[in-house]
């Protein structure tokens, strides 16, 4: 795949169907209302929002706890590519 557009949905845990391996691989970063995020777990540029991780916390079954914020997602590639 050899694109400089993110996917427009895109999530870090391999259970999720909007897992993507290559991407992840290749370093994505996500703006946030244009400040930059490092704790992002999933985002949707289409829907405007992103989920992120709460710390270390863990639910019960040791999934991380996230928080679902609604805003301008602007996410990029890290590297050239």
């Amino acid at each position: 795949m050899s694109t400089d557009t993110p996917p427009d949905r895109l999530s870090s845990n391999p259970k999720s169907p909007h897992y993507d391996a290559a991407a992840i691989e290749r370093g994505v970063g996500v703006r946030f209302k244009g400040v930059e995020k490092n704790n992002v777990d999933e985002y949707c540029v289409s829907e405007g929002w992103v989920r992120l991780t709460l710390g270390n916390s863990v639910d019960r079954k040791g999934n991380p706890m996230t928080m679902k914020l609604q805003g301008t997602v602007e996410p990029y590639f890290r590297d050239a590519g």
